[in-house]
């Protein structure tokens, strides 16, 4: 038989989530797409409920972590500010050392 640890993480600060994996994959879909509509399209999520996770974001983070450009002619644009990338590298990094630790820890269960 063989055993699998389900885990998902997320970070707060005082009881608002920052990061989680939803959000994660919100902010790599605009840094891919250059456009809140276009990443929350992509995701198959509404443009409101893409909003509020950003903002959402936005207001737990130290700083900004994405500029948004008023639509217009050309359209509106959103990208991740520098410390935005940071943010999702240091989450990524966490998540996986994570499923690392927990893979080992696995072992005491399968040993019994």
């Amino acid at each position: 038989m063989s055993y699998k640890i389900k885990s998902r993480i997320w970070i707060e600060s005082e009881n608002n989530v920052l990061l989680g994996e939803g959000r994660v994959h919100l902010l790599k879909a605009i840094e891919e797409t250059g456009s809140l509509s276009k990443a929350a399209k992509s995701l198959n999520i509404s443009y409101k409920k893409a909003w509020q996770l950003i903002d959402s974001v936005n207001k737990s983070a130290k700083k900004p972590v994405t500029i948004n450009s008023i639509g217009g002619r050309g359209g509106g644009g959103a990208e991740l500010t520098e410390y935005g990338k940071s943010l999702i590298n240091a989450f990524d990094e966490i998540n996986k050392s994570c499923w690392t630790f927990l893979d080992k820890q696995l072992g005491k269960i399968e040993s019994l």
